[in-house]
Parts: C-alpha cells; sequence; structure tokens
C-alpha cells in the first residue's frame, strides 16, 4: 500500500453554506468535479481528533444512490491514507441511515473493535441518478449526526484545503461479505463488508415483541403493505416483515433498492407516495379493490415513515404522539416507563421523556402534560434530540417531517415507527383477532382525539424558491413583528374569523446539555386561541431554497374534532399566504407539497 498527497484541491465545496445535520448535498455532476468529494472527506478527518482516524474502525456505507460505489472506494483509500485501521460497509455498500447508527452503536468486530463514526452516503428523501442529488454525512461515536462544533470545523477546513490524503489500492469488491486486507507503512489496513440487515434485525427484535407482531399480520382479518419507494429500506422489508414477522411477500411494495429509486422521488408523503396513498384507497380515483388495513412508506435511507391506515391518513405529529401515549403497554423496551419525550421546537423531559422538533404539531406536549412527563422543544435536526437521549432524558421524539425515533439509536427510524404502529395494533387487537371488530387505525387515531384533543396541522412546502427571494421572505417576517398592531390589523384584514396574534418570535434555542446556542430556527407567529403559524426555510435540498410554512390550530371539543383538516385550517392558511406575502416574494401561486 503507497500512501501519497494530492495537492491543488479546491476550496470551499458548500458555496458559502455551511453543512448541517444533513450534511453536504448536491447535484451528482458537483460530487463529480475533481477533488470535490474528497475536499470534504479530508475536511472531516482534519476535524476529528486523531484517535478518532489513526487505528480506528469506521462505517462507509449508504442508500445505494447513484455515484454511492464510486464513493465508497474514494472514501475506503482516503481511510487508508489517513492511517484507520479498518473500515465496515455494507453487502452492496448499503445500510440505513438508523442501520449505520445502529452498526457504530451495537456491532462490535471478530477481533473486538468498535466504530468510532461513519461516512453516510445519502441525499434522504431527496431523487436520485445521474442529473439527480448526491449528499454525504459524518456521523460520531454516539451513532448521532456531528454537531454543530464539528460541522463548523469541516466547513471552515473546506476552505483552506489544499492537500488531502489517500492510498494507492485497489477498488475492493463491496458485493460478497469478507474481509479485503493490505499491508503498508503503519500496519494492517482491512476493509470488512458485512451483512446489511443482521445488527439492525437483532437490535429490532430486542425492542419489539415479534411473536404478537407475527399473530396480528397473520390474521386473515388484518391487511399490510409496505413500500420502500425503491429505497435503501428494500434491504430490511424483506427480512422483517416477511422472513421474521411472516408477512406475504406481495404486501411489499417497490423494496429493490436502485440507484434512482425506479425514477421517483423517495420522500414518504401524500404527493410523492402514489403508488401506496392509491392502493390504501386515498387516491383521487376509487378503486374496487378492498385497501389493506394499514400501510407504510419509507424515504430514501430509511430514516423517515408515512403511517396510513384504510382510507386514512396519519399525521406525523399525531403518530408521534400516539406513539408515546401507547408506549408503556404495547413496547417491551419501554415497559419500565419512558425517560421522556421531545419534539422539534418544543419537547418534554423528566424520568420518562419526550421530544420533538419546534414546528412539530404540539399534539406531543399534551400527551406528556396527561402523562406527567417534561417537555423539551428543540430545533430542526436530529443532534438535538440525540444531546438529550445521551443524558438520559429522552425516550421518544419526533419531528413533522415524517421522523420518528426513539433512544435506541441517535437517528430517526422509519421502520422502528412502522414496527411501533404495529405493535400497538397488535395490543389493541390481542384479544379479538380470532373473533370481535378489529380495531383499526383510524379507531386509534380517533380515541386518542377524543383523549386528547386534536391539533389540526398541515405542512406547505415550496420547493427550489430562487434563495434570494426567500431570505427576502423571512427578512420581511422577521421586522414584521416588531409591531403586533400593525400585524394584526393585516390577519383581521384577511380574515375576521381569526383570533389575534399575541406573541412573535425567531426561535431560539441554548441546548441544556452543552450550553450551545442555536439562532434563527424558524419565525413564529402565536395566535391568543393557540394557533402557531411558522415559517422555516430548509436545508434539506441540493440547489434553491425550501420554504416551508407550518399551520397548527388546536381543537379540544369532541364535537369537533372530525373535521377535513385542510377545511378547518382554510382560515389560519389564507392568514398565513397574505402575511408573508408568499406569492408576491416567491412567484408561487401553490406550493409544491402539502401534508
Amino acid at each position: 500500500m503507497v500512501l501519497f498527497n494530492v495537492s491543488g484541491v479546491e476550496t470551499t465545496p458548500f458555496d458559502g453554506q455551511k453543512p448541517g445535520t444533513s450534511g453536504l448535498r448536491k447535484k451528482v455532476k458537483v460530487f463529480k468535479q475533481p477533488n470535490y468529494l474528497e475536499n470534504f472527506v479530508q475536511s472531516t478527518f482534519n476535524a476529528l481528533t486523531p484517535q478518532k482516524v489513526r487505528g480506528a474502525t469506521l462505517v462507509v456505507s449508504g442508500d445505494g444512490r447513484y455515484f454511492s460505489k464510486d464513493a465508497i472506494q474514494i472514501i475506503i483509500k482516503m481511510a487508508a491514507g489517513n492511517g484507520v485501521r479498518r473500515v465496515w460497509v455494507g453487502q452492496n455498500g448499503l445500510l440505513s441511515t438508523p442501520a449505520v447508527s445502529a452498526v457504530i452503536r451495537e456491532r462490535v468486530g471478530v477481533d473486538g473493535s468498535r466504530a468510532t463514526g461513519a461516512f453516510i452516503l445519502t441525499a434522504s428523501h431527496n431523487p436520485g441518478g445521474p442529473n439527480e442529488d448526491f449528499g454525504i454525512k459524518y456521523n460520531m461515536e454516539n451513532g448521532g449526526p456531528a454537531p454543530e462544533g464539528i460541522t463548523d470545523e469541516i466547513y471552515e477546513n473546506t476552505k483552506a484545503i489544499k492537500e488531502y490524503l489517500t492510498a494507492d489500492l485497489p477498488d475492493v469488491d463491496i458485493t460478497a461479505i469478507g474481509v479485503t486486507s493490505f499491508g503498508g507503512p503503519d500496519g494492517q489496513f482491512d476493509v470488512e463488508v458485512f451483512d446489511s440487515a443482521s445488527d439492525y434485525v437483532k437490535l429490532m427484535k430486542s425492542i419489539f415483541d415479534f411473536e404478537s407482531i407475527q399473530k396480528l399480520l397473520s390474521s386473515p382479518k388484518f391487511t399490510f403493505c409496505y413500500d420502500a419507494l425503491h429505497g435503501v429500506a428494500g434491504a430490511y422489508a424483506k427480512r422483517i416483515f416477511v422472513e421474521e414477522l411472516g408477512a406475504q411477500e406481495s404486501s411489499l411494495m417497490n423494496c429493490v433498492p436502485k440507484e434512482d429509486f425506479g425514477g421517483g422521488h423517495p420522500d414518504p408523503n401524500l404527493t410523492y407516495a402514489k403508488e401506496l396513498v392509491a392502493r390504501m384507497g386515498l387516491g383521487k380515483s376509487n378503486s374496487e379493490v378492498e385497501p389493506p388495513e394499514f400501510g407504510a412508506a419509507a424515504d430514501g435511507d430509511a430514516d423517515r415513515n408515512m403511517i396510513l391506515g384504510k382510507r386514512f391518513f396519519v399525521t406525523p405529529s399525531d403518530s408521534v404522539s400516539i406513539i408515546a401515549a401507547n408506549a408503556v403497554e404495547a413496547i417491551p423496551y419501554f415497559s419500565a416507563g419512558l425517560k421522556g419525550v421531545a419534539r422539534f421546537y418544543t419537547f418534554l423531559c423528566s424520568p420518562s421523556l419526550f421530544c420533538v422538533s419546534m414546528p412539530t404539531s404540539s399534539g406531543l406536549d399534551i400527551v406528556a402534560k396527561n402523562l406527567n412527563l417534561k417537555f423539551f422543544e428543540v430545533p430542526t435536526g436530529w443532534k438535538f434530540f440525540g444531546n438529550l437521549m445521551d443524558a438520559g432524558l429522552c425516550s421518544i421524539c419526533g419531528e413533522e417531517s415524517f421522523g420518528t425515533g426513539s433512544d435506541h439509536i441517535r437517528e430517526k427510524d422509519g421502520i422502528w415507527a412502522v414496527l411501533a404502529w404495529l405493535s400497538i395494533l397488535a395490543f389493541k387487537n390481542k384479544e379479538n383477532l380470532g373473533g370481535g371488530e378489529l380495531v383499526t387505525v383510524e379507531d386509534i387515531v380517533r380515541n386518542h382525539w377524543a383523549t386528547y384533543g386534536r391539533h389540526y396541522y398541515t405542512r406547505y412546502d415550496y420547493e427550489n424558491v430562487d434563495a434570494g427571494a426567500a431570505k427576502e421572505l423571512m427578512a420581511y417576517l422577521v421586522k414584521l413583528q416588531s409591531s403586533l398592531g400593525e400585524v394584526n390589523e393585516i390577519v383581521s384584514g384577511i380574515r375576521s374569523d381569526v383570533s389575534k396574534v399575541v406573541h412573535a418570535d425567531e426561535f431560539e434555542y441554548k441546548d441544556p446539555i452543552d450550553g450551545s446556542i442555536s439562532k434563527h430556527q424558524g419565525i413564529r407567529y402565536l395566535f391568543e386561541d393557540g394557533s402557531r403559524l411558522v415559517f422555516r426555510l430548509s436545508g434539506t435540498g441540493s440547489e434553491g431554497a425550501t420554504i416551508r410554512l407550518y399551520i397548527e390550530q388546536y381543537e379540544k371539543d369532541p364535537s369537533k374534532t372530525g373535521r377535513d383538516s385542510q377545511d378547518a385550517l382554510a382560515p389560519l392558511v389564507a392568514v398565513a399566504l397574505g402575511l408573508s406575502k408568499m406569492q408576491e416574494f416567491t412567484g408561487r401561486s401553490a406550493p409544491t407539497v402539502i401534508t
């Protein structure tokens, strides 16, 4: 093995944009530029402490999208050049993002080695293919995304880097399980290709009662389907749902991973998961075929999920709330009680804790209050949940963008969420699979609303908006917050039946664990009746900007919880679009996606 330096490396691959939890995402043609990927990888190695690089074990895999195979070979050679002792690769380069986290936390090599981190090759729910998106991010030894201190240093390194280290090695066959060894100046360097599913399946079986789920799936009263959207979830679906749980193989849809996701958009929502939506009876055309009782979908790297019942959509915010409310009795992993819960921009915490992201509906807050749990509201980004989990403060967490998970790993986990729902259904139906009426997904959701009230909730995504226009819109909204009187004049002029705004701010979060402060995390308008508008720029696209508008209204009157969500929220939607001057700033008369 010959080590050498390559000089003349191009700097600043982020085009002035710092990487976040999602890492670096660009079009494939950008990553194929000379030394572009190498810049990020070497800048990452340089940002880590020497003990996390030299002599270390790293995981390198991803969702299998186009350019992944080339990238894996480049990173293997650079790992050797930087003194890494061994690299673990999922067979065919496939590992879901949650499986990578599980491998870092759980897998032990035959020589006792454990991984200290991972390069994950994914652009998540973005399309794949030669003309589409590629991405890369680094996860730390706890299995979670690199914290801001590391991502900031990576960014600074990319602006100054002049060379990278690599090794003159032949490509490694990543299709066959086994170990390939090389000798060199620093000693032996190994590349181990291992089964992509085994470690993750073992972890899931330690969390859930597979026997009870198997009874549910084997009942003629219960029907099931799962759509991997040709993402990496397909590498796990047959093993878990068919081989372990006994589902019919015909219940699996689009479960062969493809580099271009079959030409589709691997984002599990009502817009892009069209085939599943139609099969579940939610399409625009009526089908004579009876829909399954339960359906679910995953995104490209299998960390997101969508849950559907027969002709019934479960919002991500309702989903995490319902999992939290039923976890202790339905999921063995939580039988001793929850540590707590959290959501983005709102979070719960106590000896039993939930966590959620700030834009996520406040439904989890109500569950936490009823269960006597504290609650945390955090910015968007799974790494904020990770700090709470590492401190033993959070058990279940969720975000409105179809992300749900728990403290078993440090990433959101789409298949975990599906198994959680199947566990709840199995528990609710344990006495009536042989006889009696099936408790359905819709029954569970409506009973939840009757107990906790309903948070009518929707999200409007405006994708690939001109970045300058998006920033101007956000700046306008911040400036407008200085005068609530003016805000309420605008609101009443648009809809007189909407409550007045009583508070407006730009969300800022101080991490209770490390004291770090995250600013500019979303612009909020809070109404007297508990309704909310949140505007946020998303960093998950590869070009342009994505504006996300979150609209929420709480209804605790049981007689009013059955309305169509879009009808119930129509007045607030009108206010949000008018107040923000959305069409004026963006030129868009309608959102790209509504969820």
